[in-house]
């Protein structure tokens, strides 16, 4: 950076703590332009070797986020420490001005290494208690600091935490790990522990590299144990084949599940033989039935109820209740579906999902006076189940809205305070992530009502995201007109029309998908309001004759919305209109969904609620009752939601 640059930025730098104005919105419209393309340029590295800023944009709030980035800038472009020296001055006083707003973060994330690189070991401590959510590297960082200026108080225990690690770890750790060596700490049982973290974590390759430094009794079960990871069935082959063979419980068990959940069939032909080869009594054998019976209900088999009943009650956890009670469901066993729910924790069944399916083996087992009861019991709820039962009951469903009270005043003035006038200006900015940082440092100092009042507030900014995200946290889910906005009517039409399905079944996609997130990508790298990825979106622009879109076009939604929408089509249509397959498709894919077919009719709710993946599950049940909420929002009229009672069709042969 020229050396006059670095004269006005720390001048800047300075007159940057005026007070921020009372008031913003449109008088901010013109500086905050500037903003932007002062931003991207030095965000790009492109700033001239003399900046002069207006008095406009130095006044502007987000000013020292322009400063952060040079900073950034200039500390990347001088690695030398006899360069560095301007750019360390900058970034020191900027982390003294700004030294608990979310801005310094941006010059932290780049002065902390630099720091470390050029061995400022004081000024590096000075600054990384200011850290936040340090990375592995950060922490070692620290650590060596604290080594070379002989701070040693707690240093063994800080470092043992960052050798305890499941995975490899960071480059910048061998300094900490040779120096723990060195003290004659790292000792054979501490080599041990990381090596049974790794393989817990399904990490052989570490745990056997860790074995290599253990005496041969100690790495044995190690190597055994990895060998169970990396061969499941080969292994219990061995174990089965040589039953005096010795074999730690916990390696044997992990090998068994793991061979489970890729091969039940092949799991269930070897249990017999594996609990008669290793000698496993009914409460040994207990935890490998339950590892079998689960693998066999999520691939929807019905053998799955035979295993359950091996399962003694100590291990039955939350998830063992479910699935053996969804495996009842799928095999149409309505007795076992009630007894399944009553052997719950009264915590679980008490939940609306169970209990409207406690409703459902009444009502099939032919006692439905109770069926009525608790059907109507979970009308309330409003959710999926809830609607399912006003069709089980013949009538139509309704929403129970609960506007939010909020004090209208308390939301005003929260908008002039600066961690929200900057996360707005932020937002305005095409600066998301920073507009979230900003976000949650301002309300983390609110309390109860200016944390109600910050959700309607949001949502006149029309960041729906945070404003639903921030109802979530507080418990609101009710108030339909607040959390089921439609900001983008005209790109949802175009879908709608080019499509042919629902503008309220896009915007429940919408929703779920991106919460209203345009800039939305996934790390999957789907992007945008319906999370398209970019080969998905390739062949459905191919399909409709439009331009292939680009990663930035997919963030528009008058792009993103019309190709999701002719893309969930395809899948109703591939599906024979079956709309919960097409939506299980478009959120595990078609080859998923095919997979889970039944081989006969069955009810869309038992199909739905035998979905293997939780997300899936949860994903379809959402959108549905998403669109009951967008239509009711709508015409105010309630739903006929007898469709919903529709079979699923089996798979073809």
């Amino acid at each position: 950076m020229h050396p006059r640059a670095v004269a006005w930025l720390a001048a800047a730098l300075l007159a940057s703590a005026a007070p921020l104005p009372a008031t913003a919105g449109d008088a901010y419209a013109a500086a905050r332009e500037e903003f932007v393309a002062a931003y991207a340029r030095a965000d790009a590295g492109r700033d001239p070797p003399q900046v002069v800023d207006s008095d406009q944009l130095v006044a502007y709030p987000l000013y020292p986020y322009l400063q952060a980035v040079r900073i950034r800038a200039a500390l990347a472009a001088a690695p030398g420490a006899e360069k560095a020296i301007p750019a360390d001055q900058l970034a020191r006083q900027f982390a003294a001005a700004h030294r608990d707003e979310p801005v310094s973060r941006i010059v932290r994330r780049a002065w902390l290494p630099s720091l470390a690189q050029r061995r400022q070991w004081q000024a590096f401590l000075e600054n990384y208690a200011q850290a936040t959510s340090p990375d592995q590297a950060l922490r070692c960082q620290a650590i060596a600091a604290r080594m070379a200026l002989g701070q040693k108080t707690g240093l063994a225990d800080a470092v043992i935490a960052e050798w305890l690690t499941p995975r490899s770890a960071e480059d910048a750790c061998d300094p900490a790990f040779d120096w723990l060596k060195s003290e004659g700490l790292l000792d054979e049982a501490l080599i041990e522990r990381r090596a049974r973290l790794a393989l817990a974590e399904g990490e052989s390759a570490l745990a056997k590299w860790l074995a290599k430094s253990l005496p041969p009794k100690k790495a044995g079960p190690l190597r055994d144990w990895a060998v169970l990871i990396d061969s499941p069935q080969a292994a219990i082959d061995a174990l089965i084949a040589s039953p005096a063979t010795a074999v730690e419980d916990v390696a044997m068990l992990d090998g068994w599940t793991r061979l489970a959940r890729r091969n039940p069939d092949a799991a269930a032909d070897r249990f017999n033989a594996l609990v008669k080869a290793r000698g496993l009594d009914a409460t040994r054998a207990s935890p490998y039935a339950r590892a079998l019976a689960q693998a066999l209900a999520w691939s929807r088999q019905p053998k799955a109820l035979g295993y359950f009943t091996k399962i003694v009650a100590t291990d039955f956890d939350e998830t063992t209740y479910e699935w053996q009670a969804r495996a009842a469901i799928w095999a149409g066993d309505w007795k076992r579906v009630a007894q399944a729910i009553d052997a719950m924790p009264a915590s679980l069944a008490d939940d609306t999902r169970w209990r409207y399916w406690a409703a459902r083996a009444q009502e099939r087992l032919g006692h439905d006076e109770l069926a009525r009861q608790l059907y109507a019991e979970v009308l309330p709820t409003d959710n999926w189940f809830a609607v399912l039962a006003a069709a089980r009951l013949g009538q139509p469903f309704a929403p129970h809205p609960q506007p939010l009270a909020y004090d209208s005043d308390g939301a005003a003035a929260l908008e002039r305070s600066p961690p929200f006038l900057r996360a707005r200006e932020l937002l305005l900015s095409n600066l998301p992530s920073l507009a979230q940082a900003e976000w949650n440092a301002g309300y983390a100092t609110l309390d109860a009502p200016a944390r109600t009042a910050a959700v309607v507030m949001a949502n006149r900014w029309g960041w729906h995201f945070q404003s639903i995200a921030t109802a979530a946290q507080l418990g609101h889910f009710d108030d339909y007109a607040l959390l089921f906005p439609r900001p983008f009517d005209q790109p949802v039409t175009e879908g709608a029309k080019l499509s042919g399905l629902s503008p309220n079944l896009i915007y429940s996609v919408i929703r779920q998908e991106s919460l209203y997130q345009p800039w939305a990508i996934s790390g999957a790298g789907a992007i945008g309001l319906m999370q398209l990825l970019p080969a998905t979106a390739n062949r459905t622009a191919k399909l409709l004759e439009r331009p292939r879109p680009t990663r930035e076009a997919l963030t528009r939604p008058e792009v993103n919305v019309p190709l999701g929408a002719a893309f969930l089509a395809r899948l109703v249509e591939r599906f024979d209109g079956q709309v919960v397959l097409a939506l299980s498709s478009y959120n595990a894919g078609p080859g998923a969904t095919s997979r889970w077919l039944p081989g006969r009719s069955m009810d869309v709710d038992a199909w739905v609620e035998n979905i293997p993946y939780n997300e899936t599950r949860s994903y379809v049940q959402r959108i549905m009752w998403y669109s009951v909420v967008y239509q009711w929002l709508e015409d105010g009229e309630p739903e006929d939601a007898s469709s919903w009672l529709a079979k699923i069709k089996p798979d073809s042969p």
